[in-house]
């Protein structure tokens, strides 16, 4: 291990309680090709806490990372730390490749061909390659593991206990979509979700955001850019069809991300929220009568935040990309716009009928057609389903897939118990991944209900390890 640094409470802004100590893996470039890279490696970041852990013997709590920097999800997942108490068990926070500071080629991974040893399986390798390694160096090599995850992190969870059974007893998948993902499913049924939760605040809600768009989109069809302008508060004014489309999606981004992320409490999680954000943007979009500088305010409950911001700079505050509900900004976009363009299916299209927003289409064509034009690649659209069975889990065991009602990823992914030890586990009033967050006075009795019984479950994997 190259280096490894101790971390204070704060990090980034982000509270981490228990303490995590950072350290850095030397991790295989390519499992999978022993010519390309020979055995190259490079650095991978993960947190480490025994805080909790009977050494020897306890049980590993492995959180399988997803697209950003690992400590974003540990400073949100309490959850896992407060199991870990019950357990005694040591918890261990990987990061993702291609993510954070965990760059397999440094500022080179994002060019071609380097981006290509970014897959699902690759990172699947790199976790179990890992954790058989840290449990020889920590003389814990008869200590059971549980994975967990929230949303793509909850879908690697769910796969690692497919593909690596021998080394994962059992999975906590919150929020993980993975049967959109595979490309089963309703290309409406996302924007739809997310419509649903202002429509539960109110009809008059959705209605009123759907007047605000038809009063832009009759804007622009005049060419009335300076309006358009100056209504959103735009730094520059737009000057094409794109530049609307551009606005259109930056629109759309912040309601998606309000309705995932609709926890009963302000929240610094890939963004800052105040409490009950959905009904604050229906507060917000019924505040006057002026649609349009509502919808702007609306948009500003997420894009600033903070307040600092004088006006709107479209295409530094929003990426368009393959992944239509968002990919975020920074290198860590880059990456998730390629796993989107290459196995991870994000066909989601937006139409003004079975939802509020505008027609904003993105079909299998579309896909291929941006993906080659960016990364030089064709999607293969049926390979995670081939991969990774897609609905056919029967055979499978040790999952427990949860989903919050008010999260537009839920309808995705499993909903209904499979099997004894296959159990959908659902949270009414629960938005994104709301169950792997640490314990709060505003929690619903339904999250503190599925908890106990997430915790249950893994009480009884763990007991045949005892």
């Amino acid at each position: 291990m190259p280096y490894s640094s101790f971390q204070s409470i704060k990090h980034h802004g982000f509270k981490t309680e228990p303490q995590f100590t950072e350290k850095y893996f030397s991790q295989t470039q390519d499992h999978f090709n022993f010519n390309t890279m020979g055995n190259g490696t490079f650095n991978q970041r993960y947190l480490i806490t025994d805080k909790y852990w009977k050494k020897g013997y306890g049980p590993i709590f492995f959180y399988t990372g997803n697209e950003g920097n690992i400590w974003e999800f540990a400073s949100n997942s309490g959850f896992i730390t407060e199991l870990a108490a019950q357990h005694s068990a040591l918890v261990i926070f990987a990061e993702h490749r291609y993510y954070g500071k965990s760059l397999p080629f440094d500022k080179d991974s994002f060019n071609i061909p380097q981006i290509g040893l970014l897959t699902v399986e690759q990172a699947l390798a790199d976790y179990a390659v890992m954790i058989t390694e840290l449990k020889q160096q920590l003389a814990a090599t008869d200590c059971p593991v549980i994975v967990f995850g929230g949303s793509y992190g909850g879908m690697l969870s769910v796969y690692m206990r497919l593909k690596y059974p021998n080394i994962v007893a059992g999975a906590l998948a919150a929020s993980a979509p993975i049967l959109s993902t595979a490309g089963l499913g309703d290309s409406r049924q996302f924007f739809r979700d997310v419509t649903a939760d202002f429509e539960s605040i109110g009809p008059e809600c959705r209605d009123a955001v759907r007047g605000a768009f038809r009063q832009l989109k009759e804007l622009a069809e005049h060419q009335d850019y300076r309006r358009i302008q100056s209504e959103f508060s735009l730094c520059k004014p737009p000057s094409s069809a794109q530049d609307i489309h551009h606005l259109n999606g930056l629109l759309r981004n912040a309601f998606t991300m309000m309705a995932m992320l609709d926890y009963p409490y302000s929240t610094h999680f890939m963004g800052s929220m105040p409490a009950n954000p959905v009904k604050v943007a229906c507060e917000t979009m019924l505040s006057g009568s002026d649609l349009l500088s509502n919808l702007r305010n609306t948009a500003g409950i997420f894009y600033n935040s903070t307040g600092l911001l004088t006006c709107f700079d479209l295409y530094s505050l929003y990426l368009e990309c393959a992944d239509p509900t968002g990919c975020g900004l920074g290198f860590d976009s880059l990456a998730w716009d390629y796993q989107a363009c290459t196995e991870i299916n994000l066909c989601y299209e937006s139409n003004n009928v079975t939802d509020m927003f505008p027609p904003m289409a993105f079909t299998e064509t579309d896909r291929k057609l941006y993906c080659f034009k960016r990364w030089a690649v064709v999607p293969r659209p049926d390979w995670l389903k081939t991969q990774f069975w897609g609905d056919a889990l029967s055979t499978a065991s040790n999952i427990i897939f949860s989903n919050g009602d008010l999260d537009p990823w839920a309808n995705g992914g499993v909903r209904k118990s499979l099997s004894s030890s296959l159990i959908a586990v659902n949270i009414a009033g629960g938005a994104h991944h709301l169950d792997l967050r640490g314990s709060n006075d505003a929690d619903p009795v339904s999250v503190i209900s599925a908890r106990k019984t997430e915790a249950d479950l893994i009480a009884q994997w763990l007991f045949p390890f005892k």
